[in-house]
């Protein structure tokens, strides 16, 4: 064979390798308890623009923070409704700026604060009124500062400016489409195009980002794409999207239309198990993800690894210039 054409035939073995990949287990932090770095039911976690790691914990009312493999960093936040304290804090969101936004859950309204804590703003009280809540439980915030807020029970999205100004809302109790059962979890596209909400209709459904429904997938099950209880949603920068499948202790992820990708975890308490993960966000490399796991009172990451695939005919194809 001609020296030119296995130059050919090299070129196109090397474009025939596939790059792929799997989330492995990178660490975890955190055990039972009140004390720095410890937790009591983390449900909500969020990753700043410099990489910290924040965790509401539902049981603590507090939000603690951390470096980006644990190393503890600082906290706010007690049982009370005073500016900066909670009542079972579930959602938390980092604004593209830095400042951290809270769902403090029982007291019907949103928090926000700077990087390390100081009081900056709230809005909302109990009620079914533009603007106001019923345990709320999980919120997202836009590259333009759009807060999106799960209001769980009162079935329904509300969204606001980044300082609490209301824009606009969508659903109503039910299990049709663009209805909700306690929709738990919103995470948003990072062009702010599509808006995907978790709901105890074990299902994931998604939006336009003013609510004009576009799809669904999911059912009750164990089985691939199904749920049982999902709560965290994550959007990737290329637009997968994560959910953490609570009572199947679990992530797993799609396509932005909701085809089935793959999958981790199992019940326990190992390294890469799960007992009841509540919320998972992506590291600001978006080769991460941290996952709350909240009944056994930890984080866990994982990072992309990625493999190379070789097509099987690739030793055949080697043959030839034997």
């Amino acid at each position: 064979m001609a020296k030119g054409w296995r130059v050919v035939l090299v070129a196109a073995l090397a474009f025939a390798v596939t790059a792929s990949g799997e989330w492995i287990y990178g660490g975890h932090w955190g055990s039972p308890g009140s004390g720095i770095g410890q937790f009591y039911y983390p449900y909500g976690v969020a990753v700043a623009p410099n990489g910290n790691v924040y965790v509401a914990e539902k049981d603590n009312h507090r939000i603690q923070y951390f470096g980006t493999t644990g190393s503890y960093i600082g906290q706010w936040g007690s049982p009370g409704t005073g500016n900066g304290q909670f009542v079972n804090p579930k959602g938390v969101a980092v604004a593209p700026g830095g400042d951290v936004y809270v769902c403090d859950s029982f007291n019907d309204r949103i928090q926000y604060f700077t990087a390390t804590g100081s009081f900056l703003g709230k809005w909302g009280n109990s009620g079914n009124g533009d603007g106001q809540f019923n345990r709320p439980a999980g919120l997202t915030i836009t590259p333009a500062g759009v807060v999106y807020v799960a209001d769980q029970d009162n079935h329904r999205i509300q969204y606001f400016t980044a300082a609490g100004s209301f824009l606009g809302k969508w659903g109503s109790p039910g299990s049709g489409n663009g209805q909700f059962q306690n929709p738990f979890s919103v995470g948003v596209t990072p062009a702010a195009d599509a808006v995907y909400v978790s709901e105890d209709n074990d299902r994931i459904q998604y939006f336009t980002a003013t609510g004009s429904y576009l799809g669904r997938w999911g059912s009750l099950g164990s089985g691939t794409g199904q749920f049982n209880a999902p709560r965290g949603v994550a959007v990737a920068s290329g637009g997968d999207v994560y959910v953490a499948d609570t009572e199947n202790d679990r992530v797993q992820y799609f396509t932005a239309d909701g085809s089935f990708l793959g999958a981790w975890g199992s019940e326990g308490s190992a390294n890469g198990q799960f007992y009841s993960p509540t919320g998972l966000c992506f590291g600001n490399t978006g080769y991460r993800i941290y996952v709350t796991d909240a009944g056994n009172h930890r984080i866990q990451y994982f990072n992309w690894v990625t493999t190379a695939i070789v097509p099987a005919s690739l030793g055949r194809v080697k043959a030839l210039f034997k």
